[in-house]
């Protein structure tokens, strides 16, 4: 049965040029630089390095769960809604790096990382309903955007204010 709107490459590899996509520009705006070094952090922040790896398995669960979740979509319609949610998390998560770390506004990234929460749990709950294995590859993630929101406030804390 014929599902239309389909993409003439596997969904792995859209999955993953799309995972890609979203680390390269996200780590392009990172900048760990004098400013970010200067910061008051808490003491229970992990070291730098830990974050690169946390954010590559991250990212391998939410392709995988992207792929799942198109391979068991039963409509174009379905389809549409999974790419347009996950383009939308791609561009909150860019977006997160671009407020914290280019324009130096943690406080304006905290507010900014409530949507991004919000659309991972929104995708939690539609991939669920179509591959329930999708939405659970999706919970690290949530997990480790709501440290990181904890994690967030507390520099917004120790530092503020900003502008």
């Amino acid at each position: 049965m014929s599902t239309g709107w389909r993409t003439p490459w596997p969904p792995a590899i859209v999955a993953a040029i799309a995972a890609l996509s979203v680390a390269l520009f996200g780590g392009l705006a990172t900048d760990i630089g004098p400013w970010y070094a200067a910061l008051k952090k808490p003491g229970w922040q992990p070291p730098d390095w830990l974050f690169g790896p946390a954010w590559t398995l991250i990212f391998t669960l939410t392709a995988t769960a992207g792929v799942l979740t198109w391979n068991n979509a039963t409509s174009a319609a379905e389809r549409r809604l999974i790419v347009t949610l996950f383009a939308l998390n791609g561009l909150l998560n860019v977006a997160w790096t671009l407020l914290f770390f280019r324009l130096h506004r943690p406080d304006w990234a905290l507010y900014e990382l409530l949507a991004l929460w919000s659309s991972i749990a929104v995708l939690i709950v539609l991939t669920g309903r179509i591959a329930t294995a999708a939405g659970w590859l999706l919970v690290p993630y949530l997990a480790w955007v709501t440290f990181a929101g904890v994690l967030n406030a507390m520099v917004v804390r120790l530092n503020g204010p900003f502008g």
